[in-house]
C-alpha cells in the first residue's frame, strides 16, 4: 500500500468536521442581520422632543401623549417636550435639523414645514430632503367643508353653484397663510370652476369657528374636531371630508370626490429626526413610537380627539413628503400663494 493513503473510514472524520464548517457558515450567512446584532437600545438617555407649534396645538397634543407613554415605559429616562413654533413650522424642524444625529433630540412635524413650505418661501433654513431624516408617520385627522347654517347651502353641489353665481363675494376663513386650511379651499374653489374666492386669515381654527358662526365668513376646511362641538348649536354645518375615503368618525358624511369635487386634503403629523442620525436608532426609535401608537391607551385617548394613530416606516413617511409636495404644487402656483 503505498505511503500517505487513508481507507475511506479514516477519513471520516475530517470530511464531518468540513461538513460542519460549511453549515456554520451557511447558516451564519442566511441569518437576517437583525437576529445576527442584538437591537439598538434608545431611549438610553434623555430625550427631547421638539413640536415646532405652540403648547395646545394638536402637534403639542399628540407630542406630550407620546412623551407620556415614553416615559411610562422607560422611568429611568426623561422625555421632554419643548414647544418651538414660529414661521409655520419652520423654526422647530430646523431646530431639529441642525441637532446632533444622536437620537437625544428628535421633533414633531407636518405637512406644511416638510414639503409645502419648500413651495410657500423664497429659502427655508434647512432642506426637508438632506436635512431631516423620517422616522415614522404618527397621526392623521380629518378636515371638513364646513359653512354656515345660515348660508341655505346642503350639500357641495349647492355651495359650488353659490360658488359659481357669486364668484368673487364669497370668503372663506383659514388658520393662517399657507396653511392647509387655506389650500384646501382654493383647491375646492378651482377644481369646481367658481373663480374667485376671498380669503381671510385668523390666528387658529376657534377663531375661524366664531366668524362663521357670526357669517364673517361663508365656508371653511377646517380639523373636524374644530367643527363637531358647534353641531348640536345647529349654527353650522358640515358638507364634506377632504379625505380619501370617508371617516369613521363621520361614516355618514361623503368626501369631496364622492361629491364631484376632486381634491384630497388630510392633516398628518410624523416623527423626524437629524440628517445623519445612524440607522440602528432611526429603526429603534421607530420600533419604541411605533408600540406607543400601538398601544389601546393611546390609541383610545387619540381618538377621543379625532385623531388617528397610523405608524409607518421611515421609507413609507419619505414617500409622504414628496407626495405631499406634489399634490399642492398646482394649487399653490393656480392660486400664486406665497408667505415670503
Amino acid at each position: 500500500m503505498a505511503v500517505g493513503f487513508k481507507r475511506p473510514f479514516e477519513r471520516f472524520p475530517v470530511m464531518l468536521k468540513l461538513l460542519a464548517t460549511v453549515v456554520a457558515v451557511t447558516a451564519l450567512i442566511s441569518t437576517p442581520l437583525a437576529a445576527q446584532t442584538p437591537a439598538q437600545a434608545w431611549p438610553t438617555k434623555p430625550v427631547k422632543l421638539v413640536v415646532p407649534f405652540a403648547a395646545g396645538s394638536t402637534p403639542d397634543m399628540v407630542g406630550r401623549v407620546i412623551a407620556e407613554d415614553l416615559q411610562a415605559r422607560h422611568p429611568g429616562i426623561s422625555v421632554i417636550v419643548e414647544n418651538k413654533p414660529g414661521a409655520s413650522g419652520n423654526t422647530g424642524t430646523d431646530y431639529v435639523a441642525k441637532s446632533e444625529p444622536d437620537g437625544a433630540t428628535i421633533g414633531i412635524s407636518l405637512g406644511g414645514p416638510l414639503a409645502i413650505n419648500t413651495l410657500l418661501f423664497s429659502k427655508l433654513p434647512y432642506d426637508p430632503a438632506k436635512d431631516i431624516a423620517p422616522i415614522t408617520m404618527l397621526t392623521a385627522l380629518p378636515s371638513v367643508l364646513v359653512v354656515p347654517a345660515g348660508l341655505g347651502v346642503t350639500t357641495v353641489a349647492e355651495f359650488v353653484a353659490l360658488l359659481k353665481k357669486d364668484a368673487g363675494q364669497i370668503s372663506y376663513g383659514s388658520i393662517g397663510a399657507g396653511s392647509l386650511s387655506q389650500l384646501c379651499m382654493e383647491a375646492i374653489a378651482l377644481k369646481a370652476g367658481g373663480g374667485k374666492i376671498v380669503h381671510i386669515p385668523f390666528g387658529g381654527s376657534p377663531q375661524v369657528v366664531t366668524a362663521l358662526i357670526r357669517g364673517d365668513v361663508q365656508a371653511a376646511c377646517l380639523p373636524a374636531i374644530a367643527v363637531t362641538p358647534q353641531l348640536a348649536s345647529g349654527k353650522v354645518r358640515i358638507l364634506a371630508v377632504s379625505t380619501a375615503q370617508r371617516s369613521p368618525f363621520l361614516p355618514d358624511v361623503p368626501t369631496l370626490r364622492e361629491s364631484g369635487i376632486d381634491v384630497e386634503s388630510d392633516a398628518w403629523n410624523a416623527l423626524i429626526a437629524p440628517a445623519g442620525t445612524p440607522p440602528a436608532i432611526i429603526a429603534a426609535i421607530n420600533r419604541e413610537v411605533g408600540e406607543t401608537l400601538r398601544s389601546p391607551d393611546v390609541r383610545d385617548r387619540l381618538r377621543a380627539q379625532m385623531i388617528e394613530p397610523t405608524p409607518s416606516t421611515p421609507e413609507a413617511l419619505r414617500a409622504k413628503m414628496d407626495a405631499e409636495k406634489a399634490l399642492w404644487a398646482d394649487i399653490i402656483r393656480a392660486a400664486d400663494i406665497r408667505i415670503n
